[in-house]
């Protein structure tokens, strides 16, 4: 069943010009397509929404500072089981423990400074996706890559 999931490179990873090389993992590693994608900074607003399922949670406070702290590339992927597909490359949060040839081996630099998010499940990605994309038309992206490559040089 074809699905979506919402992805970001985190600001500390966008800050270290990581954000295309992340995206060509994507592209390269993932049998699906990016359907939108954009660069902004997250509003407090946006990374309290975000992040809520962790509200109660003693790193909360951690989390809104890292995710509001710069540019994230969100984007919007749709395939297959995207979803377990996207969560595999990416690799297990705390980049230590994350296998060979994942984004966390190679971009993460610590738990907390992980290198991307992305949804851990259909109804997480929804309303992530509502969060981040609220009136985006989404349309597949014929190079992903490239796409971030002009993302990245129109904030620089």
């Amino acid at each position: 069943m074809s699905q979506k999931t919402f992805l970001a490179v985190k600001p500390e990873a966008f800050k270290r010009n990581d954000a295309v090389g992340i995206v060509k993992m994507l592209e390269e590693g993932l049998d699906a397509k990016c359907v939108s994608m954009k660069v902004y900074t997250p509003s407090k607003e946006l990374a309290e929404a975000h992040y809520a399922v962790h509200s109660e949670r003693p790193f909360f406070s951690e989390l809104i500072v890292s995710f509001t702290s710069g540019p994230v590339l969100g984007m919007v992927w749709e395939g297959e089981g995207i979803i377990d597909k996207a969560r595999t490359l990416m690799g297990a949060t705390n980049p230590e423990e994350a296998a060979e040839g994942t984004i966390r081996k190679n971009f993460a630099k610590s738990i907390g400074d992980n290198a991307i998010h992305g949804s851990d499940a259909a109804e997480t990605a929804e309303n992530e996706i509502k969060l981040h994309f609220p009136e985006a038309e989404f349309s597949e992206i014929a190079s992903p890559s490239a796409k971030a490559e002009d993302l990245v040089k129109a904030v620089a």
